[in-house]
């Protein structure tokens, strides 16, 4: 009876957000992805709202469950003391490393691979000022979970704690100085090609269903949910300017992390860290791993192909040409790499 009096006056319930030294090693949690996510009581933008969390929040993620039609994606997660949209709520993991002592000698110089496995972590501009449209008024900038970086130092400091020097290749020239905790390296061999002896290899996108299908000749040997270019901006009006490209398309360059940027203001977007990145058309447009929404399944980029991390780190390693780990980014000589289809 309580309960139902709060919804009725429109308080809000007190359900806390975690705050990272609440964090439980290999949990499954969700982060908010955008402004304000209501708690709902149930599956359903139709029943009470109990509470709100807000973006960068960290919460429960018990499990996933198929909401009522209120939704056009009906994927919905239970939490702490209700249901929030799942399209909003990133999924991931407090998963955090011991730091290396080392960095190997490479081909692009000393250092490694590596990504993170913890729902965020706070950064320090190594080499001030910041030149990133990312960072500029941004009071409290972050790394997510999943996004991937170049580790090109290690120090230690008066406390004893380990902070790698994280940087993005051939991005703006920003680099980090980040808790060593934060990254898992990664290996050569989780990097390594899938079926190289696989003729006739091909990439076929559904506009109309959101998907992807990887095949080899015409068994489908991949399959996943994927976000094409949107067809309406903010204000509701047709654009076609955001359209993924109907193809076929020639894969063109691929880059083990990409810092991608374009648009104009209001519209634009700054993204570092965007690992397993398959360009495929001279517009830019890529097939890429995204952490910034969960909403897969509907149209929601700016004419790339968004996909989940794990997906875009297997479509990333079978399809050609393979990427070594120590050169990270390749243009690919005509006639080019796998073949992208796009069925409008």
């Amino acid at each position: 009876m309580g309960l139902g009096a709060l919804w009725i006056s429109g308080q809000d319930v007190p359900f806390n957000h975690l705050l990272e030294d609440q964090w439980e090693t290999g949990k499954a949690y969700g982060r908010v992805c955008e402004g304000k996510v209501n708690v709902f009581q149930q599956p359903s933008i139709n029943s009470p709202v109990l509470s709100a969390f807000y973006e960068d929040n960290i919460i429960p993620w018990y499990w996933e469950v198929v909401g009522d039609k209120s939704t056009f994606n009906r994927r919905w997660v239970e939490t702490t003391g209700g249901y929030v949209y799942a399209p909003r709520i990133q999924p991931v993991r407090y998963e955090p490393n011991g730091p290396v002592s080392d960095l190997p000698e490479t081909a692009l110089g000393r250092g490694m691979w590596a990504e993170v496995t913890i729902p965020y972590v706070p950064v320090n501009v190594a080499n001030p000022p910041a030149r990133a449209p990312w960072l500029r008024d941004n009071p409290n900038p972050r790394f997510y979970y999943s996004q991937v970086f170049w580790i090109n130092n290690i120090a230690v400091d008066a406390e004893g704690r380990t902070f790698y020097r994280a940087v993005q290749k051939w991005g703006y020239g920003d680099d980090f100085w980040v808790r060593a905790e934060a990254f898992r390296p990664l290996t050569e061999d989780e990097l390594s090609p899938i079926h190289p002896e696989a003729d006739n290899k091909r990439i076929r996108i559904s506009i109309p269903y959101q998907t992807l299908s990887c095949l080899e000749d015409d068994r489908e040997v991949y399959f996943c949910r994927v976000s094409t270019g949107q067809r309406f901006d903010a204000s509701g009006e047709e654009v076609d300017d955001w359209a993924t490209p109907p193809g076929p398309h020639h894969t063109w360059r691929k880059l083990i992390s990409h810092h991608m940027s374009g648009g104009v203001s209001g519209y634009g977007w700054d993204l570092p860290g965007i690992g397993y990145t398959i360009l495929f058309s001279g517009g830019g447009q890529a097939i890429h791993s995204t952490f910034w929404h969960n909403d897969f399944g509907t149209p929601m980029s700016r004419g790339c192909v968004n996909v989940m991390p794990e997906d875009a780190k297997w479509i990333f390693r079978w399809s050609e040409p393979y990427i070594p780990y120590d050169v990270g980014d390749l243009t690919v000589s005509m006639p080019g790499g796998t073949v992208v289809e796009v069925v409008p």
